[in-house]
């Protein structure tokens, strides 16, 4: 019984130190993140763009495959990312009056943190995303992927 009660309790932690790397101050990185989002900032249950702020949940975490599929990342050393539930509307301006997802809300963030570098994928759609490459490949969803450094 106390070795389930501990597993359980590591399992917790793991998924509390996955979503903790994705906290803070991150600097724009890739053109993409520099001409739409410029700097970002994360809490566990806000971003903050361009000076707005944005109430998110974390729904759950990506597993490997997924985050391989998403950003290209090596599927065998791969950690894991996170699937945010947030809202931004498409009337919200950012740099040089850019949109996130053009005339669509924004509705998911997909995050995945590797050393000093995030990777933030930004989807509209009611529906949740699915994370195979194909899928994502042919996804008239994904809004874009940005790139932050610490």
């Amino acid at each position: 019984m106390k070795r389930v009660s501990l597993l359980s309790a590591a399992f917790l932690l793991c998924t509390f130190a996955v979503s903790a790397q994705e906290t803070g101050n991150w600097r724009a990185a890739n053109q993409t993140a520099k001409s739409i989002t410029g700097d970002i900032g994360i809490s566990p249950e806000k971003i903050f763009i361009n000076f707005a702020r944005f109430t998110m949940s974390r729904i759950r975490a990506l597993r490997p495959a997924e985050v391989a599929a998403a950003f290209e990342a090596d599927s065998a050393t791969a950690g894991a990312g996170s699937l945010y539930r947030l809202s931004i509307p498409p009337e919200q301006k950012f740099l040089h009056k850019n949109t996130l997802c053009g005339s669509d809300e924004t509705q998911w963030m997909a995050t995945y943190v590797e050393g000093k570098t995030l990777k933030v994928a930004f989807f509209s759609n009611a529906a949740p995303p699915v994370f195979t490459l194909e899928a994502l490949q042919n996804s008239p969803n994904l809004c874009g992927t940005f790139t932050y450094v610490k």
